[in-house]
């Protein structure tokens, strides 16, 4: 889960359910004030309507019957009692004011105020049997002059819904709904980029990988014709490099190959003996030179291989040349590499700790994604600074990996190149109990 949300696809999830929400929410919200004040102002006018109902009723009866005639309208929806005086506290209620001036003219006197209906003793008599919504003073001045003041008092027999809560039995459809909606969107955000970072990283294990398809949006598809413009000008440029170096080490061959014949006639014997072997450098460093290029440009298909047996067929023969190597554990794993490229990553690692440190002790294991080959040597390691520089074409230490001992400081640059191309790493560190130790990772199949 921690995955799925740290990724982009989770995050455009999130972003859709929580912006979706957020939306449906404020509308909710704005369209819930929205029907309150439309309720509100229909109330107003209800009420104002009643009122108007009321003073014009009364304004036909005589003033002494008017109490009568408030104490039958008592039973309809409004509460109504003639007082002879006003209440002198509450708070005004403009909008209802103005509706009722607007229904019995602007020439009378009309005043509104919302009051405590506790402190009307009717009102007080009437919430026994009604709930009270609200109470409020209403004051009038009738044709014949006479004031009048009413006490209005609206009553609902239950509590109405709260707005804005009638969806909530919909709210889990609503989120699953949306849930659904969102995971959809973000797949189809972040497909085209999984299938990207996929074809660049079998990009790196193989320069021949066929092109991605151009297909789908159009900056889906602008971004995969760009990877394909790019991989084809890479794949060009590898192999001309790769072509160059070959022509001029073929080239090189027939100069080399006259100058040992004349290097044959010199006559000073150490001297002839030093220019023989500053030649044969010469052409190790160019074959070398060579392997480095087609360590970055392998025609050699990939196929499911048993990594154990290129192991151990890698270790016994190490052991037939001489070489004091042993190997413990086994993987048990199948990988996908070009089997010879990998060999020759293998072989380089293991002569170089043969070689340089003594010995080779490989050491092989296996986790859920990868399987680590531990290749450690009894040498004197190397200064913590130069780990890395050791992997840089031709660089040598000044020690005992030396031209001295045969070594061109390419065999750590071709390995890393192989280990790269299938997807792995290689790296160099110093044993705590002594000697360098050679780690190489790999990916397994799944």
């Amino acid at each position: 889960m921690k995955a799925f949300f740290g990724s982009m696809g989770g995050r455009v999830f999130l972003i859709l359910v929580g912006g979706i929400f957020a939306a449906a929410a404020l509308t909710q919200f704005l369209a819930s004030n929205e029907r309150r004040e439309l309720f509100s102002s229909v109330r107003i006018q209800h009420t104002a309507e009643r009122v108007e109902q009321f003073v014009f009723m009364l304004d036909a009866v005589p003033q002494e019957a008017r109490s009568q005639v408030a104490t039958a309208v008592s039973r309809s929806h409004f509460s109504a009692e003639i007082s002879d005086k006003g209440n002198e506290g509450g708070v005004p209620d403009a909008e209802l004011a103005a509706a009722l001036r607007e229904r019995l003219g602007q020439d009378r006197q009309v005043s509104a105020k919302k009051i405590d209906c506790s402190a009307n003793p009717q009102a007080r008599n009437y919430s026994g049997q009604h709930r009270l919504a609200s109470c409020r003073m209403v004051s009038v001045a009738m044709r014949d002059g006479a004031p009048l003041h009413l006490i209005l008092q609206s009553r609902r027999g239950s509590p109405p819904i709260p707005l804005g809560h009638h969806w909530l039995p919909y709210a889990p459809l609503f989120a699953a709904c949306l849930a659904v909606l969102a995971y959809i969107v973000a797949r189809m955000v972040t497909q085209p980029l999984q299938k990207l970072a996929e074809a660049a990283n079998e990009l790196g294990r193989n320069i021949e990988q066929p092109p991605l398809a151009e297909r789908g949006p159009t900056e889906v598809r602008h971004a995969a014709a760009a990877f394909n413009a790019m991989q084809a000008q890479i794949r060009r440029y590898v192999q001309e490099r790769t072509q160059m170096l070959a022509a001029i080490t073929h080239d090189l061959q027939t100069p080399l190959t006259r100058i040992r014949l004349r290097l044959e006639k010199v006559q000073d014997k150490e001297l002839q003996s030093r220019l023989v072997e500053d030649l044969l450098a010469v052409q190790g460093m160019i074959r070398d030179g060579l392997d480095l290029a087609r360590s970055l440009n392998s025609g050699e298909p990939m196929q499911h291989t048993d990594f154990d047996s290129i192991l151990d067929s890698v270790c016994a023969d190490a052991v037939e040349a001489g070489q004091d190597v042993t190997l413990s554990g086994a993987t048990g794993a199948s990988i996908t590499a070009q089997p010879s490229t990998l060999r020759r990553c293998l072989v380089n690692l293991i002569d170089n700790a043969a070689n340089y440190g003594g010995y080779a002790h490989v050491t092989v294991s296996r986790s859920k994604e990868k399987l680590t080959v531990r290749i450690r040597d009894g040498g004197a390691g190397i200064p913590e600074n130069l780990l890395e520089a050791v992997f840089n074409p031709f660089f040598r230490l000044e020690s005992s990996r030396s031209r001295d001992t045969g070594g061109t400081g390419i065999g750590l640059a071709i390995a890393r190149n192989i280990a790269e191309k299938h997807g792995g790493r290689v790296f160099l560190r110093n044993h705590p109990d002594g000697g360098l130790e050679a780690v190489l990772e790999l990916p397994t199949d799944k």
